[in-house]
């Protein structure tokens, strides 16, 4: 979209685009269509629900509880000095975010065709506006946390922040980006192979097993040293894992855990924009 003032238009849409097209300054004119589709993802996820909101609350307080009767009492895995229900809310909470982020911006386009094919806005709003919204969503569950460490933390549980806490945003923010990389490109994906939209729901649950979620990253090279590639070849196991460094002063950081999360984050995010823009010009005619 650009301005031209001869033929009296103030703006042109052209399905021209670079390869790499992320126009912040057409995205910041659009920016309250983006807070409209936030307050809608907010709002009527649970709306003509009998809990509402409580179930921002609910799903990470008992799947950490499963966690912890599971992996802790029954395969005694074991967390250190940390207690292990605040272990795993952890791991869960950081997980959810990219869950949620990677799942919901996976239908983007045929969840949204009807819109898409009616009216012209910048399609990347779409994708963005989910991971705003989760954002909030996380902060909300991200409370629930302070609460019980506040609780363990009085209760005289061994655990403290480390002064990595001041990179904890920017924790929040990768694993944000990497839901949204492989978010547009599944989207993008399944608007030829429908197969996929049933594949992304079983696929998280399978990759949040081999991402250290419910145990630490050290156990893995201890236990299962010969196939332990598969959890240190995954960038978020790195994410969680040092989220919890940073949380609890547990488990083990490692600054090539760091540096290889930023560049695949990178590369999937960057990869995800190209095959995202290629495929909103043609999309219309596959959904």
């Amino acid at each position: 979209m650009s301005k031209i003032d001869d033929d009296g238009w103030l703006y042109t849409i052209s399905s021209k685009r670079k390869l790499i097209d992320f126009n912040f300054k057409e995205i910041w004119r659009y920016r309250d269509l983006l807070f409209l589709f936030v307050k809608r993802d907010v709002v009527t996820v649970y709306k003509q629900t009998v809990l509402g909101p409580l179930w921002y609350l609910i799903q990470p307080l008992f799947t950490a509880l499963t966690f912890t009767l599971i992996f802790n009492k029954v395969a005694n895995i074991e967390t250190g000095t940390v207690p292990p229900f605040l272990f795993n809310l952890a791991g869960v909470s950081i997980w959810n975010y990219f869950n949620t982020c990677l799942t919901a911006t996976s239908d983007t386009f045929t969840t949204n065709a009807a819109i898409f094919g009616k009216v012209y806005f910048p399609r990347i709003i779409m994708p963005l506006s989910i991971i705003i919204s989760n954002l909030l969503k996380f902060g909300i569950q991200l409370l629930i946390f302070i609460a019980f460490y506040v609780f363990y933390y009085v209760s005289g549980a061994d655990i403290h922040l480390n002064s990595g806490i001041l990179f904890f945003p920017l924790e929040v923010l990768f694993m944000g980006l990497l839901g949204l990389g492989f978010g547009m490109i599944i989207s993008s994906l399944v608007t030829k192979y429908r197969d996929l939209k049933f594949l992304v729901s079983f696929g998280a649950q399978l990759l949040m097993y081999v991402s250290a979620v419910m145990y630490p990253l050290a156990l893995m090279r201890e236990k299962l040293p010969k196939i332990a590639w598969i959890v240190e070849y995954n960038p978020l196991a790195y994410i969680v894992e040092t989220t919890r460094y940073m949380l609890l002063s547990t488990g083990t950081f490692s600054w090539f855990g760091v540096l290889y999360t930023v560049a695949v984050t990178l590369f999937i995010l960057f990869l995800g924009i190209i095959i995202f823009n290629r495929t909103e010009k043609t999309f219309i005619d596959t959904v």
